[in-house]
């Protein structure tokens, strides 16, 4: 499959602290909808490291399923366990995500071999694509252009969602791999930059409530080539892209998918919901955008 595009890292709805599948379908189906090319359930938005494996499981199962083959499905499978990341990675291929995004090993803060031994481990042993994932705010580590370099060599390893918030970080992976290893955005408000130093998508939290605005802004820049249209694109959005980063992710855009009457306000401690400060700079932002379902 062609990896570009706007790909949406999937929230996990709960109702009294279980999985809530209608309100999972009813949020797949607004992607669908709006045009997304693909969706990404568990992953740190998906509140993964909270989920237990049958949970892990029915999340990845039911996107599949939702999905219906008109957009792929890349599981996020990552651990500081190598042999649990195998181990994820094989459930999800068995059944039928066609990619898997994983995370850098947090915690265990492994030097830059040891990611090339972690990766090129999951490749050899798991025949699925996959996606490298660097997000040094969560995990601690940073995987450096060079072992990026490294492992764009192994077969089965395809791409990288790039969340250092480093343009420069960004721009010597393409140099490094000759602009043929796909990059893909993991900063929602770095998305259009990124686009203009070598990435060809995203793996979005906004377009959990804004997937046609992402999108456009994908749209514009890429294919239709329209650098002022995509500039005021992304500067309307701007208050969004930082509005949901207000408190933890995914802790804003979940607040913002329920005052649209979409899914719960329910997370999984650590998580928990907004300081009423916040919850009021949230829902003026979306009655601004003209999101806002209820008070």
């Amino acid at each position: 499959m062609e990896l570009k595009g706007v790909y949406t890292a999937l929230v996990t709805p709960f109702k009294n602290d279980i999985f809530d599948e209608h309100a999972f379908k009813r949020l797949i189906a607004l992607q669908i909808e709006g045009g997304v090319d693909g969706l990404v359930p568990c992953g740190s938005t998906g509140e993964a490291s909270t989920l237990d494996y049958e949970e892990h499981k029915r999340v990845i199962e039911l996107a599949v399923e939702c999905a219906k083959k008109t957009v792929p499905v890349i599981a996020g499978t990552g651990s500081n366990s190598t042999n649990e990341a195998i181990e994820l990675t094989e459930m999800a291929k068995e059944v039928g995500a066609d990619m898997c995004l994983l995370t850098t090993p947090y915690y265990n803060k492994p030097t830059q071999e040891g990611l090339y031994r972690h990766y090129r481990k999951i490749a050899e042993e798991v025949d699925i694509p996959l996606i490298l994932y660097n997000i040094p705010g969560r995990t601690g580590i940073n995987m450096t252009p060079e072992t990026v370099k490294r492992l764009a060599e192994i077969p089965g390893i395809e791409g990288i969602k790039e969340a250092s918030g480093s343009l420069v970080q960004v721009t010597e992976i393409y140099r490094l791999t000759k602009g043929k290893f796909t990059i893909l955005s993991g900063d929602d408000n770095l998305f259009l930059p990124m686009l203009s130093v070598g990435a060809v998508g995203i793996i979005s939290v906004l377009s959990n409530i804004l997937p046609a605005k992402m999108k456009a802004l994908y749209k514009t820049f890429l294919e239709d080539r329209d650098i002022q249209k995509s500039r005021d694109i992304n500067a309307d959005l701007m208050p969004l892209f930082q509005g949901i980063f207000i408190e933890t992710n995914p802790i804003p855009v979940k607040e913002a998918l329920f005052y649209m009457g979409i899914i719960e306000e329910e997370f999984r401690l650590p998580l928990c919901t907004m300081s009423e400060a916040n919850k009021i700079v949230l829902r003026d932002l979306l009655k601004k955008y003209g999101l806002l379902n209820k008070e």
